[in-house]
């Protein structure tokens, strides 16, 4: 389910959300290496819960396309490079599109509402938790014909949150919305015909 045996001419044309998305991430990370320039991306683009309270609003989104570090959009992406196109396929391009975007702006929002106002943060890992969250709706309607697939996504998602308690500097509440909403997304779009849809493909 989750092994990639694509070629590179292959997944960007089987799952080009996918692609898109991974491509724009690493062009802003790039960018954002430039001297001058990219101090000026980065800072006018991350989460900044005093920023946004004075109506700069578009740092709920623009922040989940900005990466800290080398590791940091490595583990981002890798895990959308690995979860994503199962979802792209199953949900739909659009779908998928909103489940990621969507995920991520709450994910933000959630941690304007609970952080403090000095609290700034970037990354995907609010729509990357999403995406997880898409897989436990599927889960939750699949429960008693696939029960397979809840042996394979359970303990990701666990995992992933354990290591959220435990990793310094985690946005806890960002990968905890985002994972929500995912799971309120991914209901709303799995219906039990849409689940058979996808298991005859």
């Amino acid at each position: 389910m989750f092994v990639r045996r694509e070629n590179f001419r292959q997944y960007i044309k089987f799952y080009p959300v996918v692609s898109t998305i991974i491509a724009l991430n690493l062009i802003v990370y790039i960018l954002t290496l430039i001297p001058i320039i990219g101090d000026k991306i980065f800072y006018s683009g991350m989460s900044v819960n005093r920023l946004i309270a004075e109506g700069e609003w578009w740092r709920v989104i623009t922040a989940t396309f900005i990466h800290a570090g080398f590791f940091h959009i490595l583990f981002n992406m890798f895990a959308l490079f690995l979860f994503g196109p199962e979802l792209e396929r199953i949900s739909g391009k659009i779908r998928f599109f909103t489940i990621y975007l969507i995920s991520g702006l709450f994910g933000n929002v959630a941690t304007f509402i609970f952080q403090h106002l000095d609290y700034a943060s970037v990354g995907a890992s609010g729509s990357i938790y999403g995406i997880f969250g898409a897989y436990a709706a599927l889960v939750y309607y699949t429960r008693n014909t696939m029960p397979q697939l809840k042996q394979i996504i359970m303990p990701i998602i666990i995992i992933g949150l354990i290591m959220t308690f435990l990793q310094p500097n985690t946005n806890f509440y960002a990968h905890v919305g985002g994972l929500i909403t995912g799971f309120m997304l991914g209901l709303a779009y799995f219906s039990p015909k849409n689940i058979l849809r996808w298991r005859m493909k």
